[in-house]
Protein backbone atom coordinates (compact mmCIF):
# COMPACT_ATOMS: atom_id res chain seq x y z
CA UNK A 1 0.00 0.00 0.00
CA UNK A 2 1.51 3.40 -0.88
CA UNK A 3 2.35 5.76 1.96
CA UNK A 4 0.28 8.94 2.28
CA UNK A 5 2.71 11.90 2.32
CA UNK A 6 0.23 14.70 1.82
CA UNK A 7 0.65 15.98 5.41
CA UNK A 8 4.44 16.30 5.25
CA UNK A 9 6.01 19.75 5.41
CA UNK A 10 8.44 20.20 2.52
CA UNK A 11 12.02 20.88 3.50
CA UNK A 12 13.36 24.40 3.06
CA UNK A 13 15.71 24.61 0.08
CA UNK A 14 18.47 26.10 2.24
CA UNK A 15 17.95 23.79 5.26
CA UNK A 16 18.22 20.03 5.55
CA UNK A 17 14.91 18.26 5.99
CA UNK A 18 15.76 17.16 9.57
CA UNK A 19 16.16 20.78 10.69
CA UNK A 20 12.39 21.18 10.55
CA UNK A 21 12.08 18.86 13.57
CA UNK A 22 12.17 20.63 16.96
CA UNK A 23 15.17 19.84 19.13
CA UNK A 24 14.34 17.68 22.14
CA UNK A 25 13.91 19.75 25.26
CA UNK A 26 16.89 19.41 27.56
CA UNK A 27 16.11 18.65 31.22
CA UNK A 28 16.84 21.47 33.65
CA UNK A 29 16.51 22.01 37.38
CA UNK A 30 13.07 23.30 38.37
CA UNK A 31 13.80 24.62 41.86
CA UNK A 32 11.44 27.04 43.59
CA UNK A 33 12.34 29.20 46.60
CA UNK A 34 10.01 30.56 49.26
CA UNK A 35 10.56 32.51 52.48
CA UNK A 36 9.22 31.49 55.88
CA UNK A 37 9.43 32.20 59.62
CA UNK A 38 9.42 29.65 62.43
CA UNK A 39 8.88 30.63 66.04
CA UNK A 40 11.16 28.70 68.40
CA UNK A 41 10.47 29.94 71.89
CA UNK A 42 11.20 33.66 71.76
CA UNK A 43 13.34 33.31 68.62
CA UNK A 44 12.03 33.95 65.13
CA UNK A 45 13.91 31.82 62.62
CA UNK A 46 13.76 33.31 59.15
CA UNK A 47 14.55 30.62 56.61
CA UNK A 48 14.39 29.88 52.91
CA UNK A 49 12.88 26.70 51.49
CA UNK A 50 14.17 25.48 48.14
CA UNK A 51 12.04 22.79 46.56
CA UNK A 52 12.18 20.93 43.26
CA UNK A 53 14.15 18.56 41.10
CA UNK A 54 17.81 18.72 40.13
CA UNK A 55 19.19 16.90 37.10
CA UNK A 56 21.75 14.20 37.73
CA UNK A 57 24.30 13.74 34.97
CA UNK A 58 26.81 11.02 34.30
CA UNK A 59 30.22 11.48 32.74
CA UNK A 60 30.33 9.50 29.51
CA UNK A 61 33.62 8.17 28.15
CA UNK A 62 33.66 6.18 24.89
CA UNK A 63 36.84 4.41 23.82
CA UNK A 64 38.83 6.70 26.06
CA UNK A 65 37.21 9.85 24.68
CA UNK A 66 35.14 12.13 26.92
CA UNK A 67 31.65 12.51 25.44
CA UNK A 68 30.19 14.96 27.96
CA UNK A 69 27.75 14.75 30.83
CA UNK A 70 24.66 12.77 29.96
CA UNK A 71 21.49 13.61 31.94
CA UNK A 72 20.16 10.50 33.63
CA UNK A 73 17.61 11.38 36.30
CA UNK A 74 15.76 14.16 38.09
CA UNK A 75 15.94 13.99 41.88
CA UNK A 76 13.48 15.83 44.10
CA UNK A 77 14.72 17.56 47.24
CA UNK A 78 13.57 20.10 49.78
CA UNK A 79 16.23 22.24 51.45
CA UNK A 80 15.79 24.60 54.39
CA UNK A 81 18.51 27.17 55.05
CA UNK A 82 18.59 29.76 57.81
CA UNK A 83 18.75 33.29 56.41
CA UNK A 84 21.91 35.24 57.14
CA UNK A 85 23.79 32.36 58.80
CA UNK A 86 27.55 31.95 58.56
CA UNK A 87 27.81 28.86 56.35
CA UNK A 88 31.23 27.96 57.75
CA UNK A 89 29.66 27.62 61.19
CA UNK A 90 26.15 26.47 60.33
CA UNK A 91 25.73 22.65 60.18
CA UNK A 92 23.76 21.00 57.37
CA UNK A 93 21.96 17.67 57.64
CA UNK A 94 21.07 15.51 54.62
CA UNK A 95 18.09 13.30 55.46
CA UNK A 96 16.33 10.38 53.81
CA UNK A 97 14.16 7.44 54.75
CA UNK A 98 14.48 3.84 53.74
CA UNK A 99 12.39 1.05 52.27
CA UNK A 100 14.34 0.75 50.05
CA UNK A 101 11.80 2.59 47.97
CA UNK A 102 10.56 5.15 50.50
CA UNK A 103 10.52 8.89 50.07
CA UNK A 104 11.84 11.18 52.81
CA UNK A 105 8.32 12.13 53.93
CA UNK A 106 8.52 10.46 57.35
CA UNK A 107 11.56 12.28 58.74
CA UNK A 108 10.56 15.43 56.88
CA UNK A 109 7.04 15.83 58.27
CA UNK A 110 7.40 13.64 61.33
CA UNK A 111 10.29 15.03 63.35
CA UNK A 112 13.01 17.04 61.56
CA UNK A 113 11.31 19.62 59.35
CA UNK A 114 9.93 23.05 60.28
CA UNK A 115 6.38 21.88 59.60
CA UNK A 116 4.92 18.59 60.80
CA UNK A 117 1.76 16.59 60.33
CA UNK A 118 -0.63 15.92 63.19
CA UNK A 119 -1.47 12.24 62.75
CA UNK A 120 -2.48 11.26 66.25
CA UNK A 121 -1.35 8.08 67.98
CA UNK A 122 -2.66 4.76 69.24
CA UNK A 123 -6.27 5.12 70.34
CA UNK A 124 -6.51 8.77 69.28
CA UNK A 125 -5.88 8.87 65.54
CA UNK A 126 -6.83 12.13 63.82
CA UNK A 127 -9.62 11.89 61.19
CA UNK A 128 -9.15 13.30 57.67
CA UNK A 129 -8.50 15.85 56.23
CA UNK A 130 -5.67 16.18 58.84
CA UNK A 131 -3.52 19.19 59.80
CA UNK A 132 -0.06 20.67 59.36
CA UNK A 133 1.41 22.73 62.18
CA UNK A 134 4.68 24.52 62.90
CA UNK A 135 7.36 22.38 64.50
CA UNK A 136 9.27 24.49 67.03
CA UNK A 137 11.29 21.38 67.92
CA UNK A 138 12.60 21.17 64.35
CA UNK A 139 16.30 20.44 63.91
CA UNK A 140 16.33 23.59 61.75
CA UNK A 141 17.02 25.52 64.96
CA UNK A 142 20.48 23.90 64.94
CA UNK A 143 21.15 22.76 61.37
CA UNK A 144 20.13 23.48 57.80
CA UNK A 145 18.19 20.55 56.35
CA UNK A 146 18.15 18.84 52.94
CA UNK A 147 15.57 16.09 52.40
CA UNK A 148 16.36 13.80 49.47
CA UNK A 149 13.99 11.47 47.63
CA UNK A 150 15.97 8.76 45.80
CA UNK A 151 15.05 7.90 42.21
CA UNK A 152 11.51 6.44 41.85
CA UNK A 153 10.39 7.94 45.19
CA UNK A 154 8.67 11.28 45.74
CA UNK A 155 8.87 13.21 42.46
CA UNK A 156 12.25 11.72 41.54
CA UNK A 157 12.30 9.87 38.22
CA UNK A 158 14.76 8.55 35.64
CA UNK A 159 14.82 10.48 32.37
CA UNK A 160 13.34 9.19 29.12
CA UNK A 161 15.26 6.20 27.87
CA UNK A 162 16.85 5.45 31.24
CA UNK A 163 15.84 2.35 33.19
CA UNK A 164 14.60 2.96 36.74
CA UNK A 165 16.32 -0.27 37.68
CA UNK A 166 19.66 1.40 37.04
CA UNK A 167 19.10 3.16 40.39
CA UNK A 168 17.43 0.34 42.33
CA UNK A 169 20.39 -1.25 44.01
CA UNK A 170 22.85 -0.81 46.84
CA UNK A 171 25.76 0.73 44.92
CA UNK A 172 23.83 2.83 42.34
CA UNK A 173 21.73 4.22 45.18
CA UNK A 174 24.86 5.30 47.07
CA UNK A 175 26.30 6.84 43.92
CA UNK A 176 23.17 8.82 43.02
CA UNK A 177 22.36 10.07 46.52
CA UNK A 178 26.06 10.81 47.07
CA UNK A 179 26.09 12.87 43.88
CA UNK A 180 23.06 14.87 45.07
CA UNK A 181 24.90 15.63 48.32
CA UNK A 182 28.06 16.67 46.46
CA UNK A 183 26.14 18.89 44.04
CA UNK A 184 24.14 20.62 46.77
CA UNK A 185 27.24 21.14 48.92
CA UNK A 186 29.24 22.62 46.05
CA UNK A 187 26.47 24.80 44.63
CA UNK A 188 25.66 26.24 48.04
CA UNK A 189 29.22 26.78 49.22
CA UNK A 190 28.95 24.35 52.13
CA UNK A 191 32.18 22.38 51.99
CA UNK A 192 33.36 24.09 55.20
CA UNK A 193 30.09 23.48 57.06
CA UNK A 194 29.74 20.69 59.64
CA UNK A 195 27.92 17.94 57.73
CA UNK A 196 25.55 15.21 58.95
CA UNK A 197 23.49 12.39 57.48
CA UNK A 198 20.17 11.33 59.03
CA UNK A 199 18.68 8.07 57.84
CA UNK A 200 15.81 5.90 58.95
CA UNK A 201 15.44 2.13 58.40
CA UNK A 202 17.13 1.28 55.07
CA UNK A 203 18.17 4.93 55.22
CA UNK A 204 20.60 3.84 57.96
CA UNK A 205 22.06 1.28 55.54
CA UNK A 206 22.41 4.09 53.01
CA UNK A 207 23.89 6.51 55.57
CA UNK A 208 26.52 4.02 56.76
CA UNK A 209 27.44 3.23 53.16
CA UNK A 210 27.54 6.91 52.22
CA UNK A 211 29.88 7.75 55.08
CA UNK A 212 32.53 5.64 53.36
CA UNK A 213 31.49 6.50 49.79
CA UNK A 214 31.64 10.26 50.33
CA UNK A 215 35.07 9.95 51.94
CA UNK A 216 36.50 7.71 49.26
CA UNK A 217 34.89 9.24 46.15
CA UNK A 218 34.86 12.94 47.01
CA UNK A 219 37.07 13.33 50.07
CA UNK A 220 34.02 14.58 51.97
CA UNK A 221 34.40 13.81 55.68
CA UNK A 222 31.30 14.00 57.84
CA UNK A 223 30.79 15.14 61.41
CA UNK A 224 28.05 12.73 62.28
CA UNK A 225 25.47 10.10 61.39
CA UNK A 226 21.98 9.90 62.87
CA UNK A 227 20.80 6.30 62.49
CA UNK A 228 17.11 5.90 63.30
CA UNK A 229 15.61 2.40 63.48
CA UNK A 230 18.76 0.80 62.12
CA UNK A 231 19.44 -2.09 59.80
CA UNK A 232 23.19 -2.50 59.37
CA UNK A 233 23.48 -6.30 59.13
CA UNK A 234 20.67 -7.94 57.18
CA UNK A 235 21.53 -11.34 58.57
CA UNK A 236 20.12 -10.20 61.92
CA UNK A 237 16.69 -9.65 60.28
CA UNK A 238 16.51 -12.26 57.54
CA UNK A 239 14.23 -15.14 58.57
CA UNK A 240 15.63 -17.57 56.02
CA UNK A 241 16.13 -21.33 56.39
CA UNK A 242 19.28 -22.13 58.34
CA UNK A 243 19.65 -18.66 59.85
CA UNK A 244 18.59 -18.74 63.50
CA UNK A 245 20.06 -15.35 64.43
CA UNK A 246 16.90 -13.25 63.83
CA UNK A 247 14.82 -15.35 66.24
CA UNK A 248 17.07 -14.26 69.10
CA UNK A 249 17.42 -10.68 67.86
CA UNK A 250 13.64 -10.14 67.74
CA UNK A 251 12.77 -11.82 71.03
CA UNK A 252 13.28 -8.77 73.31
CA UNK A 253 11.05 -6.71 70.98
CA UNK A 254 8.40 -9.43 71.14
CA UNK A 255 8.62 -9.24 74.93
CA UNK A 256 8.23 -5.45 74.87
CA UNK A 257 5.17 -5.64 72.60
CA UNK A 258 3.67 -8.41 74.74
CA UNK A 259 4.22 -6.21 77.81
CA UNK A 260 2.46 -3.28 76.10
CA UNK A 261 -0.58 -5.50 75.49
CA UNK A 262 -0.79 -6.67 79.08
CA UNK A 263 0.87 -10.07 78.79
CA UNK A 264 3.28 -9.39 81.66
CA UNK A 265 0.88 -8.10 84.28
CA UNK A 266 2.27 -5.26 86.36
CA UNK A 267 5.95 -6.10 85.85
CA UNK A 268 8.03 -3.02 84.86
CA UNK A 269 9.07 -2.97 81.21
CA UNK A 270 12.74 -2.59 82.14
CA UNK A 271 12.57 -5.79 84.17
CA UNK A 272 10.94 -7.70 81.31
CA UNK A 273 13.50 -6.42 78.80
CA UNK A 274 16.42 -7.32 81.04
CA UNK A 275 15.16 -10.89 81.34
CA UNK A 276 14.44 -11.15 77.60
CA UNK A 277 17.86 -9.81 76.64
CA UNK A 278 19.64 -12.22 78.96
CA UNK A 279 17.59 -15.16 77.65
CA UNK A 280 18.12 -14.10 74.01
CA UNK A 281 21.88 -13.86 74.61
CA UNK A 282 22.40 -17.20 76.31
CA UNK A 283 19.85 -19.97 76.78
CA UNK A 284 17.66 -19.30 73.74
CA UNK A 285 20.30 -19.23 70.95
CA UNK A 286 22.02 -22.20 72.57
CA UNK A 287 18.73 -24.11 72.47
CA UNK A 288 18.19 -23.23 68.80
CA UNK A 289 21.69 -24.45 68.02
CA UNK A 290 21.21 -27.69 69.98
CA UNK A 291 17.74 -28.31 68.52
CA UNK A 292 17.06 -32.08 68.46
CA UNK A 293 19.90 -32.68 70.90
CA UNK A 294 17.85 -31.05 73.68
CA UNK A 295 16.37 -33.43 76.18
CA UNK A 296 12.59 -33.40 76.55
CA UNK A 297 12.96 -31.60 79.89
CA UNK A 298 15.35 -28.99 78.47
CA UNK A 299 13.09 -28.34 75.51
CA UNK A 300 10.02 -27.98 77.70
CA UNK A 301 11.85 -25.42 79.85
CA UNK A 302 12.89 -23.34 76.81
CA UNK A 303 9.38 -23.55 75.37
CA UNK A 304 7.92 -22.33 78.66
CA UNK A 305 10.35 -19.42 79.00
CA UNK A 306 9.94 -18.37 75.38
CA UNK A 307 6.16 -18.45 75.70
CA UNK A 308 6.19 -16.47 78.94
CA UNK A 309 8.40 -13.75 77.50
CA UNK A 310 6.65 -13.41 74.14
CA UNK A 311 3.09 -13.71 75.44
CA UNK A 312 2.39 -16.63 73.11
CA UNK A 313 1.06 -20.02 74.13
CA UNK A 314 3.39 -22.92 74.87
CA UNK A 315 1.56 -24.94 72.23
CA UNK A 316 2.28 -22.33 69.56
CA UNK A 317 5.96 -21.98 70.51
CA UNK A 318 6.33 -25.76 70.40
CA UNK A 319 4.53 -26.06 67.03
CA UNK A 320 6.86 -23.51 65.38
CA UNK A 321 9.88 -25.35 66.79
CA UNK A 322 10.85 -22.42 69.08
CA UNK A 323 11.30 -20.17 66.01
CA UNK A 324 8.92 -17.18 65.93
CA UNK A 325 8.91 -15.19 62.67
CA UNK A 326 8.07 -11.51 63.14
CA UNK A 327 4.88 -11.16 61.06
CA UNK A 328 3.61 -14.47 62.42
CA UNK A 329 4.16 -13.01 65.90
CA UNK A 330 2.07 -9.97 64.90
CA UNK A 331 -0.84 -12.17 63.90
CA UNK A 332 -0.56 -14.64 66.78
CA UNK A 333 -0.16 -12.43 69.87
CA UNK A 334 -3.81 -11.30 70.07
CA UNK A 335 -5.39 -14.02 67.93
CA UNK A 336 -7.95 -14.90 70.59
CA UNK A 337 -9.40 -11.38 70.24
CA UNK A 338 -9.30 -11.53 66.39
CA UNK A 339 -6.77 -8.69 66.37
CA UNK A 340 -3.31 -8.26 64.86
CA UNK A 341 -0.54 -5.97 66.12
CA UNK A 342 1.59 -3.66 64.03
CA UNK A 343 4.93 -4.66 62.54
CA UNK A 344 6.40 -1.17 62.34
CA UNK A 345 4.89 -0.29 65.71
CA UNK A 346 3.59 -3.07 67.92
CA UNK A 347 1.46 -0.66 69.95
CA UNK A 348 -1.05 -0.42 67.08
CA UNK A 349 -3.82 -2.99 66.75
CA UNK A 350 -5.94 -3.86 63.72
CA UNK A 351 -8.69 -6.23 62.68
CA UNK A 352 -8.13 -8.82 59.94
CA UNK A 353 -10.91 -10.37 57.90
CA UNK A 354 -9.34 -13.80 58.32
CA UNK A 355 -8.20 -14.31 61.89
CA UNK A 356 -6.83 -17.74 61.08
CA UNK A 357 -4.03 -16.77 58.74
CA UNK A 358 -0.36 -16.43 59.52
CA UNK A 359 0.23 -13.09 57.74
CA UNK A 360 -1.95 -10.01 58.02
CA UNK A 361 -3.60 -8.27 55.09
CA UNK A 362 -2.05 -4.93 56.10
CA UNK A 363 0.21 -3.59 58.83
CA UNK A 364 -2.13 -1.59 61.12
CA UNK A 365 0.69 0.73 62.16
CA UNK A 366 1.33 1.72 58.53
CA UNK A 367 -2.39 2.02 57.79
CA UNK A 368 -2.71 4.45 60.71
CA UNK A 369 -0.17 6.98 59.45
CA UNK A 370 0.13 6.81 55.66
CA UNK A 371 -3.09 8.79 55.09
CA UNK A 372 -2.14 11.81 57.23
CA UNK A 373 1.41 11.96 55.87
CA UNK A 374 0.33 11.65 52.24
CA UNK A 375 -2.32 14.36 52.50
CA UNK A 376 0.01 16.69 54.38
CA UNK A 377 2.88 16.31 51.93
CA UNK A 378 0.76 16.88 48.83
CA UNK A 379 -0.84 19.97 50.36
CA UNK A 380 2.42 21.33 51.76
CA UNK A 381 4.50 21.06 48.61
CA UNK A 382 1.89 22.70 46.40
CA UNK A 383 0.26 25.26 48.71
CA UNK A 384 3.15 26.35 50.95
CA UNK A 385 6.37 25.53 49.09
CA UNK A 386 4.74 26.52 45.77
CA UNK A 387 6.20 23.64 43.81
CA UNK A 388 3.84 22.17 41.21
CA UNK A 389 4.20 18.83 39.51
CA UNK A 390 1.47 16.63 38.06
CA UNK A 391 3.33 13.43 38.84
CA UNK A 392 2.04 11.42 41.80
CA UNK A 393 4.30 11.86 44.83
CA UNK A 394 5.44 8.29 45.48
CA UNK A 395 5.37 7.89 49.26
CA UNK A 396 6.65 4.33 48.95
CA UNK A 397 7.64 2.73 45.64
CA UNK A 398 6.92 -0.94 46.17
CA UNK A 399 8.18 -1.74 42.67
CA UNK A 400 11.58 -0.29 43.58
CA UNK A 401 11.58 -2.22 46.85
CA UNK A 402 10.77 -5.54 45.18
CA UNK A 403 13.36 -5.06 42.42
CA UNK A 404 16.16 -3.81 44.69
CA UNK A 405 19.51 -5.37 43.83
CA UNK A 406 22.14 -6.50 46.32
CA UNK A 407 24.37 -8.06 43.67
CA UNK A 408 27.41 -6.45 45.37
CA UNK A 409 26.91 -8.96 48.18
CA UNK A 410 26.53 -12.10 46.09
CA UNK A 411 27.36 -15.21 48.12
CA UNK A 412 27.97 -13.20 51.29
CA UNK A 413 26.02 -11.39 53.99
CA UNK A 414 24.47 -8.03 53.24
CA UNK A 415 26.12 -5.69 55.73
CA UNK A 416 27.36 -2.13 56.00
CA UNK A 417 28.83 -2.61 59.48
CA UNK A 418 32.25 -2.98 57.86
CA UNK A 419 31.77 0.22 55.88
CA UNK A 420 30.69 2.14 58.97
CA UNK A 421 33.69 0.84 60.91
CA UNK A 422 36.06 1.71 58.07
CA UNK A 423 34.65 5.24 57.85
CA UNK A 424 35.07 5.71 61.60
CA UNK A 425 38.64 4.44 61.53
CA UNK A 426 39.53 6.81 58.67
CA UNK A 427 37.71 9.72 60.32
CA UNK A 428 38.10 9.40 64.11
CA UNK A 429 35.96 12.54 64.57
CA UNK A 430 32.90 10.89 63.02
CA UNK A 431 30.18 10.65 65.68
CA UNK A 432 27.22 8.25 65.48
CA UNK A 433 23.81 8.63 67.14
CA UNK A 434 21.64 5.49 67.12
CA UNK A 435 17.92 5.70 67.95
CA UNK A 436 15.66 2.69 68.54
CA UNK A 437 12.05 2.06 69.54
CA UNK A 438 11.31 -0.77 71.95
CA UNK A 439 8.07 -1.62 70.08
CA UNK A 440 9.68 -1.70 66.64
CA UNK A 441 8.91 -5.09 65.09
CA UNK A 442 10.77 -4.35 61.84
CA UNK A 443 14.27 -3.33 62.94
CA UNK A 444 14.63 -4.63 66.51
CA UNK A 445 16.80 -2.69 68.91
CA UNK A 446 18.60 -5.81 70.13
CA UNK A 447 19.86 -6.55 66.60
CA UNK A 448 21.28 -3.03 66.45
CA UNK A 449 23.04 -3.52 69.79
CA UNK A 450 24.45 -6.83 68.53
CA UNK A 451 25.90 -5.15 65.44
CA UNK A 452 27.33 -2.16 67.27
CA UNK A 453 29.03 -4.40 69.83
CA UNK A 454 30.85 -6.18 67.02
CA UNK A 455 32.01 -3.11 65.06
CA UNK A 456 35.69 -3.43 64.24
CA UNK A 457 36.87 -0.15 65.70
CA UNK A 458 39.49 0.58 68.38
CA UNK A 459 38.31 0.95 71.94
CA UNK A 460 38.87 4.70 71.99
CA UNK A 461 36.31 5.16 69.17
CA UNK A 462 33.54 3.44 71.14
CA UNK A 463 32.79 6.76 72.83
CA UNK A 464 31.91 8.17 69.38
CA UNK A 465 28.71 6.10 69.43
CA UNK A 466 25.69 7.05 71.51
CA UNK A 467 22.35 5.26 71.74
CA UNK A 468 18.83 6.41 72.59
CA UNK A 469 15.69 4.34 73.23
CA UNK A 470 12.03 5.33 73.06
CA UNK A 471 8.74 3.71 74.19
CA UNK A 472 7.47 3.66 70.62
CA UNK A 473 7.99 1.91 67.30
CA UNK A 474 9.85 2.26 63.99
CA UNK A 475 8.70 5.87 63.52
CA UNK A 476 9.06 6.64 67.21
CA UNK A 477 8.10 10.29 66.66
CA UNK A 478 4.45 9.22 66.10
CA UNK A 479 4.41 8.94 69.90
CA UNK A 480 4.34 12.54 71.11
CA UNK A 481 6.52 12.17 74.25
CA UNK A 482 9.07 10.27 72.16
CA UNK A 483 9.00 12.96 69.44
CA UNK A 484 9.75 15.68 71.96
CA UNK A 485 12.57 13.71 73.57
CA UNK A 486 14.03 12.62 70.25
CA UNK A 487 14.07 16.19 68.98
CA UNK A 488 16.10 17.20 72.04
CA UNK A 489 18.45 14.23 71.61
CA UNK A 490 19.15 14.96 67.94
CA UNK A 491 19.69 18.67 68.60
CA UNK A 492 22.16 17.90 71.38
CA UNK A 493 24.00 15.43 69.14
CA UNK A 494 24.39 17.90 66.28
CA UNK A 495 25.59 20.63 68.59
CA UNK A 496 28.15 18.34 70.24
CA UNK A 497 29.38 16.71 67.01
CA UNK A 498 29.77 19.99 65.10
CA UNK A 499 33.07 20.63 66.86
CA UNK A 500 32.21 24.29 67.25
Amino acid sequence: MPTNKTDETPASPDKPKDAAKPEAEKPTDDLVTTSHVLAVGRRKLKYTATTGRIVLRKEVVTDGTFDGHQPKAEVFLTAYTLDGADVTERPVTFAFNGGPGSSSIWLHLGVLGPRRVVSGDVGELVPPPYRLVDNPESLLAHSDLVFIDPVSTGYSRPLTGVKAGDYHGFTPDLESVGEVIRLWTSRNGRWMSPKFLAGESYGTTRAAGLAGHLQERYGMYLNGLMLISSVLEFGTLDFSPGNDLPYAMFLPSYAAIAHYHGKHGDRPLAEVLAEAEEFASTTYPAALASDSRLSAEERADVVARTAALTGLSREYVDRVDLRIEHVRFSTELLRETRRVVGRLDGRFVGWDADSGREHFEADPSMSAIIGPYTAALNHYVHAELEYHNDLPYEIVSYSANEAWSFKDFEARQITVADKLASAMRANPYLKVHVASGHYDGATPYFATEYTLARLQIPADLRDNIETAYYPAGHMMYVHEPSRLQQSKDLAAFVQKASNR
